[in-house]
């Protein structure tokens, strides 16, 4: 079963103490790049919370801690699953509606 996506919020930026509010969960997630809505990540997971929490969204030097280059700004929303074969049945549904749209607006 599937529940509905979450509203989208604001990714945590490195170092301001935010968190990231997802379920701890099989589910899926959606990353966005705010100022034009294209999209940065898609994926069915096993933890939705954990997953985004790995997510790569900027680089590290190797000499400092600081990131080499500005941080992207994004949101993202999440979407609860009861079993990650839910979350990947409905990830292929939603692929595939995209393509649909996308071959027809071509």
């Amino acid at each position: 079963m599937i529940s509905t996506w979450s509203e989208w919020k604001r990714y945590p930026r490195v170092g301001r103490g935010e968190n990231i509010e997802a379920p701890i969960s099989p589910g899926l997630y959606e990353v966005r790049y705010a100022g034009t809505g294209a999209l940065h990540s898609f994926e069915a997971v096993d933890n939705v919370a954990q997953a985004l929490a790995q997510l790569a969204v900027g680089s590290k030097s190797w000499f400092s801690r600081r990131a080499t280059t500005k941080l992207p700004d994004l949101e993202y929303r999440t979407c609860a699953t009861s079993s990650r074969a839910d979350a990947k049945a409905a990830a292929e549904r939603m692929i595939g509606r995209r393509e649909t749209y996308m071959s027809g607006a071509a």
